[in-house]
């Protein structure tokens, strides 16, 4: 008898199950497994898919033998033709697209991304980014100081390139003697052409009135390989040529006037909720190998009660090579700045 009412039970709930596994997307691995759950998207050669049992799973699209929705999504193929429908399986690998103007075949290797249903692709949606950061600090006493320190920057980006423009204010006063007093602004822009590679542009100018440079200025384009390209890591290493421009207040100190190569490494770490992020830049001359300038920050970045705010420690280097007389080379800053992003 409780035999008997198993199997009732089991066979009544055998059209909810299938009913459950109807009304969820598939993925088919080519090892044979199935995973049922919610596909959230398809970019950069992986299928994320949302499950009750596994939590978020990230899956190489090349070992998917095929999937399938059950509500229509938006999908992007290779030749950048973008379909909006259900995807369903069809055979030896094939995929069937069914949409409000037909229906069209694919298989997955053709799919480039997928997004929800009537929704901006990702690849083109633009998004300005804004990022403002201050660090005051001073003494009275023995000796009198005050430091100043300011950054802004606006990011435009899409998962193709990025925009950015940035400007950078410090000034430090020691006893009426002026330790600091440097202006930068510049712009660079990214584009991720084909997978790891990238080409880019940048420029930046600006004073530095302590080591007595009246305008300075860093035009440079080259190309770019992302060494590491991970969720929550990302460095990147460039190389290209420049312009460097250097004028000085002095006479008696000669101008730099020289093109140049580019060298660059940008390293960008996630821990949960915080980060590390280091920008290195090296630039040497063509007249003279020997005459360079290097420039180096690493900030570690950790977010306040309101995700909005943010408190950065880091530190910043600024090297050159053959500085005008009395000047040292290599100058260090040390910095806690308050950091407010919003979009």
């Amino acid at each position: 008898m409780n035999l008997t009412r198993t199997l009732c039970a089991a066979l009544a709930a055998l059209p909810l199950i299938t009913a459950l596994e109807l009304a969820a997307d598939t993925v088919e691995i080519r090892n044979g497994a199935r995973i049922i759950g919610n596909i959230t998207g398809i970019s950069d050669g992986s299928i994320v898919v949302e499950t009750d049992y596994a939590g978020t799973l990230t899956i190489k699209q090349s070992e998917v033998a095929s999937f399938s929705t059950d509500a229509p999504v938006a999908v992007r193929l290779a030749t950048g033709t973008r379909f909006d429908g259900r995807v369903t399986s069809g055979t030896n690998g094939a995929l069937q697209i069914a949409g409000s103007d037909g229906t069209i075949t694919t298989s997955v290797d053709r799919v480039a991304a997928s997004w929800a249903a009537g929704g901006t692709d990702p690849m083109v949606e633009r998004r300005w980014s804004y990022e403002a950061s201050v660090d005051v600090a001073g003494k009275t006493g023995n000796s009198d100081q005050l430091g100043t320190a300011a950054d802004l920057r606006a990011t435009l980006s899409t998962l193709q390139d990025t925009l950015q423009f940035y400007s950078t204010y410090n000034r430090q006063v020691t006893d009426g003697l002026k330790a600091a007093d440097q202006l930068k602004v510049g712009v660079d822009y990214q584009n991720n052409f084909s997978g790891r590679y990238s080409w880019y542009v940048r420029d930046e100018g600006g004073f530095d009135r302590v080591k007595d440079i009246e305008l300075y200025n860093i035009a440079a384009a080259g190309l770019g390989l992302d060494l590491i390209k991970e969720p929550k890591r990302t460095l990147t290493g460039r190389a290209g040529l420049s312009f460097r421009y250097e004028g000085y207040r002095d006479p008696a100190t000669p101008d730099v006037k020289s093109a140049g190569l580019d060298f660059g490494l940008n390293n960008d770490m996630e821990f949960g909720i915080s980060k590390l992020v280091t920008r290195l830049a090296y630039v040497p001359s063509f007249e003279d190998f020997g005459n360079y300038r290097v420039t180096h920050e690493t900030f570690y970045q950790i977010p306040l009660a309101h995700p909005a705010w943010k408190l950065r420690l880091g530190v910043s280097n600024d090297y050159n090579s053959q500085p005008p007389a009395g000047i040292e080379k290599l100058d260090t800053a040390y910095f806690t700045r308050l950091v407010l992003n919003w979009d």
